[in-house]
């Protein structure tokens, strides 16, 4: 069996992420979508989380294609949302409150081909949860997994949250988000973050393997189960329109939001209670 070298696909106009596509002699394809900002480390903004639910509603269509790879381009896979961006606005509407931004997790779940995250370095936030949503996550030695957000402000909910618990179990779950805490590579094996751990230099090589295993088995068959797991948990996807609404309408206006970006540029731990009164 041999593969075709991999071919840019240039029809999306992409500006924070690479698509590109290699197919095999006797039939059947991979697409891979590279997050592209290795200067930050893979941080995205609004417009990389698009491209992300873009190139893999493509990549669902495309009948060549069986298996979906993500992966980051230099030393990283990704450490969530661009701060930069956030702190200026980023995550606000016109009217001041949280913008929906496109839905790459549900994206990642309703493309009805296999999807691996290859991953090396960081892998925190934004990328973790897309990591785990993925159907399996190929981790190098180096990988380092965890979530942000109660650390930075940043606030992620509802489904994507919760739906953690079917990967890890609740109190794990609840361990990575509620206290932020890092995962080495085996440590995310151990925790049923990653099907498998591999050195760096054979990162590749190993999801290769996996995307020629897959493609020897029926496709028809590989969406009907992927689906009927995506079947458990659904419904609790009410929860990621009504949570923040409901329970912190003001949460852009907070204090706790600027001392969070304001302690994340100055290198230095938050001090979320400093403007909370006694007995208030």
């Amino acid at each position: 069996m041999a593969w075709s070298e991999w071919e840019p696909i240039t029809k999306l106009k992409l500006k924070e992420v690479k698509y590109e596509k290699k197919y095999r002699d006797i039939g059947g394809a991979v697409a891979r979508i590279m997050f592209n900002r290795p200067e930050k480390m893979n941080a995205m903004t609004d417009r990389g989380w698009g491209e992300i639910s873009t190139t893999v509603s493509d990549a669902s269509r495309d009948k060549d294609v069986g298996v979906v790879i993500y992966t980051g381009a230099g030393n990283h896979f990704g450490v969530g949302g661009d701060m930069e961006w956030e702190a200026d606005g980023g995550l606000e509407d016109e009217g001041g409150g949280m913008a929906m931004p496109a839905d790459f997790d549900g994206a990642i779940q309703n493309c009805l081909k296999p999807v691996i995250a290859a991953v090396k370095g960081y892998c925190i936030g934004g990328h973790n949860h897309l990591a785990y949503h993925c159907d399996f996550t190929i981790a190098a030695d180096n990988a380092i997994f965890g979530q942000n957000g109660p650390r930075v402000a940043s606030p992620a909910h509802g489904h994507l949250v919760a739906s953690s618990a079917y990967v890890l179990g609740l109190k794990r779950a609840k361990e990575m988000w509620m206290l932020c805490r890092q995962y080495t590579a085996r440590q995310a094996f151990e925790m049923g973050l990653a099907n498998s751990v591999v050195p760096e230099a054979k990162l590749e090589e190993e999801v290769d393997k996996w995307c020629e295993e897959l493609l020897s088995l029926s496709p028809s068959c590989l969406q009907i189960v992927k689906q009927s797991f995506n079947a458990v948990g659904n419904e609790i996807k009410w929860t990621t329109d009504a949570l923040m609404a409901f329970i912190t309408p003001d949460f852009f206006e907070r204090p706790e939001v600027k001392e969070a970006h304001s302690a994340f540029f100055e290198k230095r731990g938050p001090n979320f209670w400093k403007d909370v009164k006694k007995g208030s």
